[in-house]
Parts: structure tokens; C-alpha cells; sequence
């Protein structure tokens, strides 16, 4: 079984049945941007980074861990248990060829995300993961792409439980693996370069992306961004999806 955000936050007893995060989009982020995929949201998350953006994924009534928006969600209102079976059905009724799996944590449930690929046998499938959780050895041989986003100082998490030196180690030796890093201020581009070093991460597969949930402060991060993503033979990544539908679910 997993366990899935919801669409829409429901009304506790109300009686009306939730829908999983199962949509169609275009990739909005990362090395496979613009292209059509296949989403699935999956709850629960290890860590708990102040600017998450999917907050109603872990933030549950009873968690104190900080989020600047000082939101806090209704468990049974924001996430569900679906079968593999089920979840499946619904992805493959949305015709996509390619599944982004994310969460957030996505890896937390690799056993039950390996049965859920090996129902997808046609899908190209890419992981969503912020690199702390090694792949479930049954699900990693049916995954194409990791998308490993380290989270940075300035996300609150504290640098031992975020940046695991055995996990950083072996997602840099992983040729499937590409790092996406959100980027504040100019100056987390310095922790970014101390982990290339550290890690041998080849800059090829370094993206840096700005942290943002609205256009305007995305353009705004990107005008001193791009020039240091020039600089220091880095790629950029825009965040597509806030363009186009804003900071909503289900896109």
C-alpha cells in the first residue's frame, strides 16, 4: 500500500473521498522540464525545510518541526492509503509514457513504490528525492532517473540529517542521478561548490534552481542567478509549473 497526498485538502467527516495526487503535467523543474509526465504525490517526508512548498505532505497537526508559513494540516484530510493496484490504474488512465514519483519523500516507501513499477513495465520512471534514503534494492533496477535535491543550510534541516556524507557519496558515483539545488540567496552557491568539491559531483550534473512559489520572486532570484550559473559552468532550472499554474496542487 501507499500513502498518497491528496488533490485537494478534504473536510474531516464530511464523508466525501479525497483524491489521490495522481495528475498529468508538464515537468515544471530539473533535467526533464517540458516534458509530458505521469505525477504521483506521495505523503510523509524525514526532512522539514522551512520554504517546502508541499508542506500538507508531512505538516500535520501535532508536528512542531518550524515552516515559515506557520501552516499546519489535517492528517486525515490531506493524505490517504491507496493500493499499488489502484494507483496503477490511475496512472496509466492518464496515457503518459513517462511517471515522475515525488513526494514529499518518495524513497521512504521504496518497497511498495518497486511493486508499483513493475505494474508500469512500459513507463520511463524518475525519482523525486531529497538524497537521505537509499532506493529499496527491489525498486532502483526499474528506475531511468534520479533527481536529487540536497537540501542546503538555509533550509533549517541540520546538516547531518540532510546531507549524509554515505548518500552524497553514492548518488555521485550514480549516472542516473542529476542534483538539483534551490538557491535563496548568492551566497548558497558557496555550500553548492564545497559539495561538488567534497563529493566529486561532476558539474554536468549540477542544476541550480531558485527557491521561489510565485513568478515574480523567481524572475527576480533568476536575474543574479543565471549570471552565476554562467560563471561556474552550472545549469539552470526554472520552476515551469509556478509559471504556468501558480503554487497549486495537482500541476
Amino acid at each position: 500500500m501507499l500513502t498518497l497526498a491528496t488533490q485537494a485538502e478534504g473536510e474531516p467527516g464530511s464523508g466525501a473521498l479525497a483524491e489521490p495526487e495522481i495528475f498529468a503535467s508538464l515537468q515544471g523543474e530539473g533535467p526533464s522540464a517540458g516534458y509530458p509526465c505521469a505525477f504521483i504525490r506521495l505523503s510523509r517526508c524525514n526532512l522539514a525545510c522551512h520554504w517546502c512548498d508541499t508542506a500538507y505532505t508531512w505538516h500535520f497537526t501535532g508536528d512542531n518541526r518550524p515552516h515559515r508559513d506557520g501552516l499546519v494540516f489535517e492528517r486525515r484530510a490531506n493524505q490517504l492509503v491507496l493500493s499499488e493496484e489502484e494507483a496503477a490504474a490511475r496512472i496509466l488512465a492518464l496515457g503518459q509514457n513517462r511517471l515522475v514519483i515525488t513526494g514529499g519523500e518518495p524513497l521512504l516507501q521504496g518497497a511498495a513504490l518497486a511493486r508499483l513499477a513493475a505494474l508500469l513495465p512500459d513507463m520511463r520512471i524518475e525519482i523525486e528525492t531529497n538524497g537521505t534514503v537509499a532506493p529499496h534494492p527491489a525498486l532502483d533496477g526499474q528506475v531511468a532517473q534520479y533527481n536529487i535535491s540536497p537540501k542546503l543550510a538555509h533550509s533549517g534541516n541540520p546538516a547531518d540529517l540532510a546531507l549524509p556524507p554515505e548518500r552524497l557519496t553514492a548518488w555521485a558515483a550514480e549516472p542516473r542521478a542529476t542534483f538539483k539545488f534551490v538557491i535563496a540567496t548568492p551566497d548558497d552557491l558557496a555550500e553548492v561548490l564545497a559539495l561538488a568539491e567534497n563529493y566529486a559531483i561532476p558539474r554536468e550534473r549540477i542544476m541550480l534552481m531558485p527557491e521561489g512559489t510565485d513568478s515574480a520572486t523567481l524572475r527576480e532570484r533568476e536575474c543574479w542567478l543565471a549570471p552565476l550559473a554562467l560563471e561556474h559552468g552550472l545549469r539552470l532550472s526554472d520552476r515551469l509549473h509556478i509559471h504556468l499554474y501558480g503554487d497549486t496542487r495537482a500541476t
